[in-house]
């Protein structure tokens, strides 16, 4: 529920700023954070408990102000969808068989697909630079240009900078190129995610036993869930890119988990070369055993790689728009987070070293846990969660998206299969895990 509440003054943060937000936010991260420590497996729930927050998702986006550029019969549309997609999948849920759930999923995923398409073509020009500059850049792919050396023609915001790592414009561009949006992109890259979900829900040796019902339940809860969640339809409008980070780190834990950890790094490495931030999960992966230092390394290498023709292209316009700009950027006065705060209620900015220390301090328990406790993927998915749910939150241009991420990461850690339990031989534990 605080999962729903968190989403639900999300929805309600775009555009403006609120103190219950930042509050509510706050206290969804210190929910995460005691869960984490306590390490509460999540193996049963209540039965009622998916259809409530899917009714409740589809009550708040209702009812919350939500913010979108689609207007009368297109926006009554895409409510509408979300609505159908809601009750059904909670009236599925309420008595899940296999069937049952199987079909809620794929409900969910037809849609995700329908929201989308209503969103795009109802909106065929978001006011946002998101879209104007992931739209233009596009454009420049496809003549051969540096985007990080254009001028963008009717931003209403940035105007000048490219502030994504280079990879988001070339996973999004087919978007723009096959059908004139790049949100087409950003659909296909949401049924990729909704996808790895389906793959990560299937129990493997070393696994818990699970009927078939169990299996796809974990798989259309996430699902469903996702796609109702309050605010969605302001994400398919804006054109936020979360959902294409999300979709490589769910690929990433599939590999892990299936016995392909080299092969994870291709996932990891595209998501990591497509935004700066998932740069602090590096960290986390250094030190899990699971995957390790060296893949950690290879991970940072051929992101390197991946960004390079950039890069040697135009150092100084590269790193203007990725690193300079951003660190020198205004504040935007509705980003719910306590820097934010500080600087709108009290005039007090913030000094770097005070949000650096914040970011770091969560940074280094998240490895020190991580490196002790050796936790599986699911566990490793919520430390992700919480490590960029505290950076977010002391942030001066976080935003729903951003935190959007945090909260799909929560959501996919659900439909990760439990370990089974580890044998007693002779009076002492042994390990459950298949050799090698």
């Amino acid at each position: 529920m605080l999962w729903l509440a968190c989403l639900g003054v999300l929805q309600w943060s775009v555009v403006r700023f609120r103190l219950p937000i930042v509050l509510t936010l706050t206290v969804g991260a210190v929910g995460l954070g005691v869960w984490l420590w306590r390490r509460t497996e999540v193996r049963r729930a209540p039965s009622w408990l998916a259809p409530v927050v899917l009714l409740a998702s589809v009550a708040i986006t209702w009812a919350v102000p939500l913010f979108s550029y689609l207007r009368g019969a297109w926006l009554t549309a895409a409510l509408a969808t979300l609505s159908v997609v809601g009750i059904g999948s909670a009236a599925l849920l309420a008595r899940p068989s296999a069937v049952r759930a199987r079909t809620a999923y794929g409900l969910a995923v037809l849609g995700h697909v329908v929201t989308a398409a209503i969103t795009t073509v109802g909106d065929p020009g978001p006011r946002i630079d998101v879209w104007v500059t992931l739209q233009q850049a596009s454009d420049a792919l496809a003549r051969g240009e540096n985007f990080y050396d254009m001028t963008w023609t009717d931003s209403p915001g940035v105007q000048d900078a490219f502030t994504y790592l280079p990879w988001t414009a070339v996973l999004l561009a087919p978007g723009r190129w096959l059908g004139g949006d790049v949100r087409w992109a950003l659909a296909f890259w949401s049924v990729v995610l909704f996808a790895g979900i389906w793959a990560l829900a299937r129990p493997l040796a070393g696994d818990a036993p699970s009927t078939a019902r169990a299996t796809v339940l974990r798989a259309a809860v996430p699902v469903a869930a996702l796609v109702v969640a309050p605010g969605t339809l302001t994400q398919v409008d804006q054109a936020w890119t979360e959902p294409l980070l999300a979709a490589g780190l769910v690929w990433w834990a599939v590999l892990v988990r299936r016995g392909h950890a080299w092969w994870a790094v291709v996932p990891l490495a595209l998501a990591c070369a497509s935004k700066q931030h998932l740069a602090l999960l590096l960290p986390l992966l250094l030190v899990w055993p699971a995957f390790g230092p060296r893949r950690a390394v290879a991970t940072g290498a051929l992101t390197g790689v991946l960004i390079s023709p950039w890069f040697l292209a135009s150092p100084s316009a590269f790193v203007h728009d990725t690193v300079t700009l951003l660190v020198g950027f205004h504040p935007i006065r509705f980003a719910n987070t306590w820097y934010l705060y500080f600087l709108n209620e009290h005039g007090v900015t913030l000094p770097f070293w005070v949000t650096g220390l914040v970011v770091l301090g969560a940074l280094g328990l998240a490895a020190w846990a991580v490196a002790r406790r050796r936790p599986e993927v699911d566990e490793l998915l919520r430390w992700f969660a919480f490590v960029l749910l505290v950076a977010n939150l002391v942030n001066k241009q976080a935003f729903y998206n951003q935190f959007w991420l945090s909260a799909a990461l929560v959501a996919i850690s659900l439909a990760v299969p439990a370990r089974a339990a580890a044998p007693v031989v002779s009076g002492r534990v042994t390990s459950a895990r298949p050799a090698g």
